[in-house]
């Protein structure tokens, strides 16, 4: 069976994107059951309000839901359910290390298919403070202006 190039967005964490400067990224897998992964290709994945933490020298992903498939009846997990992230030893090393020093946190950016795989990436983040926050809104606006003045123009 040939597998599909490229890769498909399933869900997108823009709200940490307004919420932390993102350090760095890094790019896991994620332990699923087979109705999960059928749930996914419908696109039924929320981040929301998703986090991540180490535990004993591995990664796992809280609150992410994944609904129900529908046809799954009986097989179908917790939509809640804690779920394990896979990622080299070595990088979970490095994700712990930065985590440790203060201000910085895991937080999960997209869920995607990349080829046939389910995959997740990860923002090693430091938190915005409220001025941050309206500094980024700020530059949104302008941009926001400048496009609209060259729609007018042009």
């Amino acid at each position: 069976m040939a597998k599909k190039e490229g890769m498909k967005l399933i869900a997108n964490n823009k709200k940490a994107y307004y919420d932390y400067f993102i350090e760095d990224t890094f790019e896991t897998g994620i332990a699923l059951a087979g109705t999960e992964v059928k749930s996914l290709r419908m696109g039924k994945c929320s981040l929301k309000e998703s986090f991540i933490r180490i535990d004993r020298g591995e990664l796992f992903v809280y609150n992410m839901h994944i609904s129900p498939y529908e046809k799954g009846n009986i097989f179908n997990k917790d939509p809640l359910r804690v779920r394990k992230l896979l990622a080299h030893r070595y990088e979970i090393r490095k994700m712990a290390a930065k985590v440790a020093e203060k201000g910085f946190t895991l937080v999960p950016l997209k869920v995607y298919f990349k080829d046939s795989l389910v995959k997740m990436e990860i923002g090693l983040a430091r938190g915005k403070k409220l001025y941050d926050k309206r500094e980024t809104i700020a530059k949104k606006d302008q941009k926001r202006e400048a496009e609209r003045e060259l729609r007018i123009k042009g």
